[in-house]
Parts: structure tokens; C-alpha cells; sequence
């Protein structure tokens, strides 16, 4: 006996894993693993076979589940992946209660509809629309892969189904990262040939786009940083020294907007890349004591590029920020007639951490980044700056300086555009969705909402990653990345998901006819596909 094959059934799943919350970081997204397995347990397949049914751990006590349907008939195996953390509600203000109960929501929607954009609005009164906190992201895509995996163990598909669901994908991807070693063993303890890794995120648009998309890769995000180490001077004598808000200023205008960092491939392009944080780490209390250290962080996009192209691009740009500034410094101390302090230098973290464990010994570098990591008082972000801020209060020397280093978190871009199975799969459930639903589905090469495909179907033959784990300070201690297991997950990609609207909004909402009507059909005919391929 089936539970989630009807429409209707699909929407009452959904609206009991949506009441389930699940925020990062939260008791809830802690909890959600074990209702979800519950829950599994009640499909007769798990029940005679609960070894299929596992959790996985996670940091933070948090968890993941994978749930494996297996077929006798075939090596086959196609991995559904989604994700179950979502984004915060407080921008739902008074409302923020029924976030998590998606039909009692948009029926209360409709008192405040004046209040809302006028394309929610529209959406609202259609009644085709349902709304709530991870309806569209991505709570519908484990609905429809719960679907998938029960009918396939209840007719007996001849083909393995291997549903994974994550925390944390909205944060770190530490759920994914965890799962990467967790699906390598569970294709080797049963011998499985990954043929296909199947993500069911939502179809993001933009404002006024109704288009419906699928997904042939992910676009990959890398988070360039530095901190800037100055001189320190009392503001009575401001030449004595050289702030490193000075020397911040000069980085982020040559890094914001800068077409070098932007990529095209297959037509399509990455944004430019922006700056995420400037700040100096002066004590909140006021001081006459110039500003000498701050950080700077960056965001840019990745298509093809690695972690070591983009450092090589990093340090080039930091080199004309840094030639720009003592340029304009230089010109000050002859206009003032006072002796410059010295030339801003760049270098990369890794040449830092070779340096200070020259001078101070490496077991002393280690206890100051273990310091830094077990305080407990920052972000992996910010603990990466207080790693390095750290080491240059102890190596002043080479100071004024900008030190070039990689933030976390880093999600590889991925592609399988050109596989053949991935053509055949677009050909038809483009075809398919025509003449069915009258839906026309264009195809997008990356997915330009980040997603857990970055850590499957990696490929980097020349260890370009490297430059990564050499210039992230967190790396080993906060974080890591299975690079070594990722090439273990050799199989294309794709993106199929249902479409909504506003993902991370107070207006996030799904469609309610493609979502429980037409995915169903269409991720169903994808899998026969691969079945008959």
C-alpha cells in the first residue's frame, strides 16, 4: 500500500515535512533526520529491510539520512540528493508561526495581500501557489524523492534508487561534505555503479521570469579574503604609521566588479565578483590608536576555473591594489616631506605559515591556530582572519602587508552538459513535458543557486584544490573537504526540480500544479530513462 503517489498525498507529505522546521543551525534541523526516518520506516521496503535505512553523522549533532532501494536486476544506481536545513523566518514578522504550515499560511496570506509585491500578490490570488518556509526550497524535491523510492520498491523498478538528504546546505554544505564519504561506502558495501546524481532544488528565477528551467550543472563559489597589516601610530602623528583601512580601500576597488574574475562558458556567465566584508579589528571601544589591521573578504563565482586559477587572479589583482597604494602613499610622504614607513608587500597565507614556523617553531603556529579555533567567539570566516591576525602580531616584521587567503566555504563548479546520457534525459523529458503538460523547459548549464552537486563528479587531475587547502587557515580544523572521495563519485549531473517562486523570502511559495502533478510524471520518466539507457 502506497503513501505518497497522489497529488493530493504528495501535498499533505510536504506540508508535514514543511511543519517539521528546520532552520540551520537549529534544534529542529537536529531533529528533522529522526522524524524523516520514522517516517521512512513505515514504506514496506524498510521495514524488511532496515539496514537500507540509515543516519549518518554530521557536526553539531546534526544528522543525515540515506535511504537505499536496491534491485537484483541491475548495478544501476541513481542518487537523489536534496536537502532538508532552511533559511531563517523572521522577516515573516507576526506571521513568523505559520512559516511552517504552508495551506494555514497562504490562506491567512490573503488578509495582508495588500501588503505584499505585486507578482506575490497575483500568485496568491490564482490559487495555484502555496506558500511557507521550504515548500519551494527544497522540501518539495525530498517529497518527490520519497515518492520515487516507494513506488520503485513497491513495483520492483529494476533499477537502485539512493535517496541522501542533508542539513546544512544553506550554510557550510558540511551535510553533503559528510555524505560524500558515507555514499563512496555504500557503493562499495553493495556494489553499485553510480549512473546518475540527481538534485531536485526548485527552478530560480528572477523577478517577472516564468520560464521553467532544468539544470545540466552547478555553478561553484570560492570566497577570496586577506587581511591588511599595517603600521600602528597615534591619529596626532598619522605618517608615523599607514592604516590598514588605507590599504583596504585600494583591494575591494580593484576587486569589486572586476570583469577578470568573470567567467563564460556554454554561453553562460558568472556574476561579478562583490565584496562581502570590510571591517578593521579594532576593539569596539573608542582609541586614538590608528586602525592597522582589518580584512576584507570577497565572493566570485567559478564555471571552469579551479581554486588555484582563481588565486593566481586573486594575487595579481591584490599586486595592483598594493603597487596603487604606495604609488598614492609615496606621493603623500614627498608631498608632506616625511620618510615612508616601506612598501606594501603581498603574500599568500602559505608563505606566512612557512615564515612564522621559521621564526617561532611550528609547534608554536599550531597552538596559536588551535587557539583561534577552539575560542569558540567567531564563524569559520572570522576564525580564518583571527588565525592570521594571530601569527602577524607575531611576525610584525613584515609588515605593511596583505595577506592573500581562501574563506570558507568552497563549492567546486560541476558540468555534465556534454555527457550523453545527460543530453538524451533533457531531449526527453523536454519532449515529454510538451506534449504532456505543455510545459517548455529550457536547459541552463550551471545552476546559479549553489547546490550539493559541487561534491560529486569532481574532476582535477592536476591537484589544482591544493591552493585551497594551502591557503585556507580552517583547513584540518574547522573544515575540510573530501576532495579524494569526491573523485570516488564518478557519475553526470542534473538538476530537476519543481518551480516556485522567492526562495529565502517572506514570499517563498511552489507551484502547486508542476509540483505535485507534473514532476511526479516527469522525474519518473527521467528515471526510465536511465533504466533503458
Amino acid at each position: 500500500m502506497t503513501q505518497w503517489q497522489t497529488p493530493e498525498e504528495l501535498k499533505h507529505l510536504l506540508g508535514e515535512l514543511v511543519s517539521w522546521q528546520s532552520r540551520s543551525h537549529t534544534e529542529g534541523e537536529r531533529v528533522f533526520p529522526h522524524h524523516l526516518r520514522n517516517k521512512l520506516k513505515s514504506v514496506a521496503y524498510f521495514k524488511n529491510h532496515p539496514e537500507k535505512l540509515k543516519l549518518f553523522k554530521a557536526p553539531d549533532g546534526r544528522e543525515g539520512v540515506t535511504a537505499l532501494y536496491t534491485s537484483p536486476e541491475s548495478r544501476k544506481t541513481i542518487v537523489l540528493m536534496s536537502h532538508f536545513d532552511t533559511v531563517n523566518t523572521e522577516e515573516y514578522g507576526h506571521l513568523e508561526d505559520l512559516a511552517f504550515h504552508p495551506e494555514l499560511l497562504t490562506e491567512t496570506l490573503h488578509e495582508y495581500k495588500e501588503e505584499m509585491p505585486e507578482e506575490a500578490r497575483e500568485d496568491l490570488e490564482s490559487g495555484e501557489f502555496l506558500f511557507g518556509r521550504g515548500t519551494m526550497d527544497m522540501k518539495m524535491g525530498l517529497a518527490l524523492h520519497m515518492g520515487l523510492i516507494e513506488q520503485a520498491s513497491e513495483e520492483e523498478w529494476p533499477v537502485n534508487l539512493l535517496l541522501v538528504t542533508v542539513p546544512d546546505e544553506e550554510v557550510d554544505s558540511v551535510g553533503m561534505r559528510e555524505a560524500v564519504p558515507t555514499l563512496a561506502a555504500l557503493k562499495e558495501e553493495y556494489d553499485l555503479d553510480f549512473t546518475l546524481f540527481l538534485n531536485s532544488e526548485p527552478t530560480f528565477q528572477e523577478l517577472g521570469d516564468e520560464n521553467f528551467y532544468m539544470y545540466s550543472g552547478s555553478i561553484g563559489k570560492i570566497m577570496p579574503a586577506a587581511l591588511l597589516y599595517g603600521k600602528e601610530t597615534h591619529v596626532g602623528n598619522p605618517l608615523s604609521g599607514m592604516t590598514a583601512n588605507y590599504m583596504a580601500t585600494f583591494l575591494t576597488q580593484k576587486m569589486e566588479w572586476n570583469p577578470d574574475f568573470r567567467e563564460t562558458a556554454l554561453g553562460e556567465s558568472t556574476p561579478l565578483p562583490v565584496s562581502l566584508r570590510q571591517k578593521d579589528l579594532m576593539a569596539m571601544e573608542y582609541s586614538t590608536q590608528t586602525p592597522y589591521r582589518a580584512q576584507v573578504l570577497f565572493n566570485a563565482f567559478l564555471l571552469e576555473r579551479s581554486a588555484k586559477d582563481i588565486l593566481e587572479l586573486f594575487r595579481n589583482t591584490a599586486q595592483e591594489a598594493a603597487d596603487a597604494c604606495n604609488e598614492a602613499y609615496l606621493s603623500i610622504c614627498k608631498r608632506e616631506g616625511v620618510q615612508p614607513l616601506g612598501e606594501v608587500e603581498v603574500m599568500e597565507y602559505r608563505q606566512l605559515i612557512e615564515y612564522a614556523e621559521k621564526k617561532l617553531g611550528k609547534d608554536m603556529v599550531e597552538l596559536y591556530r588551535k587557539e583561534a579555533v577552539d575560542s569558540g567567539e567567531w564563524d569559520d570566516r572570522e576564525t580564518a582572519i583571527r588565525i592570521v591576525d594571530k601569527l602577524m602580531l607575531h611576525c610584525q616584521e613584515l609588515g605593511p602587508v596583505i595577506v592573500l587567503m581562501f574563506a570558507t566555504p568552497y563549492y567546486p563548479a560541476v558540468n555534465s552538459s556534454s555527457d550523453d546520457l545527460v543530453k538524451g534525459i533533457i531531449d526527453r523529458i523536454q519532449t515529454e513535458a510538451k506534449e504532456q503538460f505543455a510545459l517548455d523547459i529550457t536547459q541552463v548549464h550551471y545552476f546559479n543557486g549553489i547546490s550539493d552537486l559541487s561534491y560529486v563528479n569532481y574532476e582535477d587531475d592536476n591537484g589544482d584544490w591544493k591552493a585551497f587547502e594551502q591557503n585556507a587557515p580552517v583547513w584540518g580544523h574547522r573544515y575540510t573537504i573530501p576532495f579524494e572521495d569526491m573523485k570516488k563519485l564518478k557519475a553526470p549531473v542534473l538538476n530537476l526540480g519543481p518551480y516556485g517562486k522567492d526562495a529565502h523570502k517572506r514570499t517563498e511559495r511552489l507551484h502547486k500544479r508542476n509540483a505535485f502533478e507534473e514532476m511526479p510524471v516527469l522525474i519518473r520518466n527521467l528515471i526510465d530513462y536511465v533504466d533503458n539507457y
